[in-house]
């Protein structure tokens, strides 16, 4: 089977790069949104790709942009890179996503369809409900859920032997890893076409050998964020310290503020949400707290440095 026929079921800010990226690397790619309002959040979010991938390109030209700091090999190699090539199929990518608000339409030829909702577990449900019998026989179906496992949602899609879990990192372009995990009754042949779909656009496929919430990426990543956000719910210190403490203790580009900034506080509240359930003397971290602290941020349109400001402002030309 090839995959030519990509369907991204949500249009946040993973979602939005995954589409792009799809569709940079010579894919149809459709965003299936709930509404009208999404596409009013979902299309400025292309329009900053396209920008971002341009930028990336012409600094790539550069002397300045061929270190490994700079280098975007989700873009192109480095020894067969030509500008203007890259340059076109950025066009091509953002004139050949189509949005689309009629999930049945949205699926009809699919060949892959790829949930990138928000990390809550009854909407995914209701989500998968409402695709199962809307999809062709011949679609496989990821999810891109950063923390929950594929197991948990496989008898509402309709095709269990067709679905497993497909993460992507932050800055797809750039950092360019798919974390692929199967579930009890993935099928091997599909595992496979998924680590295959992964290569096509220049990820660089990472096998899961067992279900594990978080696979590896954030099986580190979330804890990092959680001590990060108790440190501040509890009084010890403010975010920037927090990130100066981690950055320059470790040499990491950002500190975990930055990091939930470049996530979504969004993303953030709804992980932090599913651990309010914990005893509190079997909770490491102010769960509590936190939950209120982000709650309180999205309330103020806080939401992150692609609404302009998180933690920290940022400039949205």
């Amino acid at each position: 089977m090839d995959i030519k026929n990509v369907v991204v079921a949500g249009g946040g800010v993973l979602g939005s790069q995954i589409a792009f990226q799809a569709a940079y690397c010579g894919f149809n790619v459709t965003i299936w949104l709930r509404s009208e309002a999404s596409i009013g959040r979902t299309q400025p979010k292309l329009d900053n790709l396209k920008k971002v991938y341009i930028d990336t390109i012409n600094l790539m030209a550069t002397k300045e942009g061929q270190t490994p700091q700079n280098w975007a090999n989700g873009i192109a190699d480095f020894e067969t890179f030509d500008k203007d090539k890259c340059l076109t199929q950025v066009e091509s990518a953002y004139n050949g996503i189509k949005l689309e608000l009629d999930m049945k339409k949205a699926v009809a030829d699919s060949d892959l369809v790829i949930e990138s909702m928000a990390e809550d577990v009854e909407q995914k449900i209701e989500f998968y409900k409402k695709l199962a019998p809307l999809m062709p026989e011949k679609t496989v179906l990821v999810t891109n859920s950063s923390t929950l496992l594929p197991s948990k949602f496989a008898k509402f899609t309709g095709k269990a032997e067709k679905y497993l879990s497909l993460h992507f990192a932050n800055s797809i372009w750039k950092n360019n890893t798919a974390e692929i995990m199967s579930q009890p009754k993935t099928e091997s042949k599909y595992f496979d076409l998924i680590m295959k779909f992964a290569s096509d656009i220049r990820m660089v496929a990472l096998p899961v050998k067992k279900e594990k919430s978080g696979y590896l990426l954030n099986s580190m990543l979330v804890p990092l964020l959680f001590s990060g956000m108790d440190l501040y719910v509890n009084g010890i210190s403010d975010p920037e310290s927090i990130d100066k403490a981690w950055k320059l203790g470790t040499g990491a580009p950002k500190g975990p503020f930055e990091i939930l900034d470049t996530v979504g506080l969004t993303t953030a509240y709804n992980i932090v949400k599913m651990y309010l359930k914990v005893p509190s003397f079997l909770a490491p971290y102010n769960f509590k707290g936190m939950a209120t602290m982000l709650k309180d941020y999205i309330d103020k349109g806080k939401l992150g440095k692609s609404a302009g400001e998180g933690f920290y402002k940022y400039n949205k030309d």
